[in-house]
């Protein structure tokens, strides 16, 4: 809900990237009133794309992955909503299928804020430079992607809509991490974060 409070936006159909975007989209259609619809099927046999180490792996895993659905797209404006936005590698593909088959505007809507911060704690994200939040503003990443508009859940909507008081890791979006990281090559702890 949180999401379509912060990014608002005129359209036909709410889809989700299944499946780690389902709740976010269910979400974001009931406090916008737009339709969620069943536009893209998941291949279940293909694993989590952006974790890939290798681009040409990554860019064939993304195609393979997800299979629009032309009935439910076709003629519609439709916002995308996933979880992340990492390298940009699956939402690229997923404007290309998503226009192939009719839609006339794809919005996508992330449900968190930009990564603009490696994951040091086992996420495959190993540098800065290949995160496409780490040095685009959201106009450029829209140009990137070929979308009608892209749109970020804020650091503090994420940690609100979670409900919970806890200590969150947020350090992919905001840099802070939770303990010191260690510069492998200097040899160099470092408390404002990562030697990048």
């Amino acid at each position: 809900r949180q999401l379509a409070k912060e990014n608002p936006i005129s359209a036909d159909a709410v889809i989700a990237v299944p499946d780690s975007a389902n709740s976010a989209a269910l979400g974001y259609a009931e406090e916008s009133g737009i339709p969620f619809e069943l536009g893209l099927l998941r291949n279940h046999y293909v694993g989590r794309t952006f974790i890939k180490p290798e681009q040409k792996d990554r860019d064939f895993g993304a195609r393979m992955k997800y299979n629009p659905v032309r009935d439910v797209l076709a003629g519609k404006r439709v916002v995308v909503v996933d979880d992340s936005l990492v390298r940009g590698t699956t939402s690229r593909s997923l404007v290309r299928m998503l226009k192939s088959v009719g839609s006339t505007e794809v919005h996508f809507r992330i449900g968190s804020p930009p990564v603009r911060f490696p994951c040091f704690y086992g996420i495959d994200m190993p540098t800065k430079g290949e995160l496409i939040g780490s040095t685009l503003e959201v106009h450029e990443i829209e140009k990137q992607l070929g979308v009608d508009s892209l749109g970020y859940l804020s650091l503090e909507g994420m940690v609100s809509a979670v409900g919970q008081a806890g200590p969150y890791c947020t350090a992919c979006f905001s840099g802070r991490y939770p303990a010191p990281l260690v510069d492998v090559e200097e040899g160099l702890a470092s408390e404002d974060g990562p030697a990048l």
